[in-house]
């Protein structure tokens, strides 16, 4: 009776996609971003690794980790390798939904920029399916399971909208308002992704001029325009995102001043749309919106 020869123990693909990426960024933290685990389970994965190989992968130590010659001999191939598996898997995905768009965007867009415009897409392309996921920061650009991206950046991807920076406030509270530095007697809302913003606006309209914002701070900005509305305090006003409410009068803009930032709401695609193609066509149409 033959007797089949013992075979090589496969290498556990979920504990290679966690030693890729932490090698990759530089750490487990955010590595454990990337593939949205905890870091405890990257460095799991990675000891299950290097248990199945019998050697170390990273060089632990007290200010944290660094590649092994194994490791930094393998990073590219292995990399190459996952990057082709994400183009073989995104082109697996459309083909299975040619119809089902995926759009990631900076939390602020997607609820206050994409998302008023979602009803005017579903009626001019009934037939497309609109997923969108709020993200802190853009995906990377070759991993991105996405059609289309929205962030505001200097790069990369066509500008949308030019990011134009104000105050804006409550109608009520605009009576208070006659200078910019009456901003010291009042609230001053404060977003914690463009905490800058009041120092880059404060260098035009106060130039020289030392000013610390005072008043809450909010880790979503949309919530922070919501109070704004409330008549919480004064907040610093995207122009690109806040047009709706000072087009109703829910938000006034008292001062004349206004700073463009360098970045701009950006719209840009991982990889190549086809053309004709469902995620073109929304491409298309977001362009024309803007």
């Amino acid at each position: 009776m033959p007797v089949a020869p013992p075979r090589p123990r496969p290498l556990p693909l979920n504990a290679l996609r966690a030693f890729e990426a932490a090698a990759r960024l530089g750490g487990f933290a955010a590595a454990a971003e990337e593939l949205g685990v905890s870091p405890g389970a990257v460095s799991a994965q990675i000891k299950q690794l290097e248990d199945v190989l019998g050697a170390p992968l990273f060089e632990r130590g007290v200010r944290g980790v660094n590649l092994t010659a194994l490791a930094v001999d393998v990073l590219p191939d292995l990399t190459g390798a996952f990057d082709r598996l994400a183009t073989v898997s995104h082109g697996l995905r459309t083909g299975a939904k040619p119809q089902v768009v995926h759009v990631a965007a900076l939390p602020s867009v997607a609820q206050l920029w994409l998302s008023p415009r979602l009803p005017g897409l579903r009626a001019a392309a009934s037939e497309i399916e609109i997923s969108v996921t709020a993200m802190e920061q853009p995906p990377d650009l070759k991993r991105a399971p996405f059609d289309l991206c929205l962030f505001f950046g200097e790069s990369p991807g066509e500008a949308l909208a030019a990011d134009t920076i104000t105050p804006v406030c409550a109608p009520a509270l605009a009576d208070r308002l006659h200078r910019p530095e009456d901003l010291r007697h009042l609230p001053c809302l404060i977003d914690t992704t463009w905490h800058a913003d009041w120092s880059h606006w404060m260098a035009t309209a106060l130039p020289g001029q030392t000013f610390v914002p005072r008043g809450p701070e909010f880790s979503l900005y949309a919530l922070a325009v919501e109070e704004t509305v409330n008549g919480a305090g004064v907040l610093m006003g995207h122009e690109a995102l806040i047009a709706p409410f000072l087009a109703r009068g829910q938000l006034v803009a008292p001062f004349a001043t206004r700073v463009t930032l360098p970045r701009a709401l950006r719209l840009w695609a991982p990889r190549p749309l086809p053309p004709g193609s469902a995620a073109q066509r929304v491409a298309d149409w977001l362009r024309r919106q803007s």
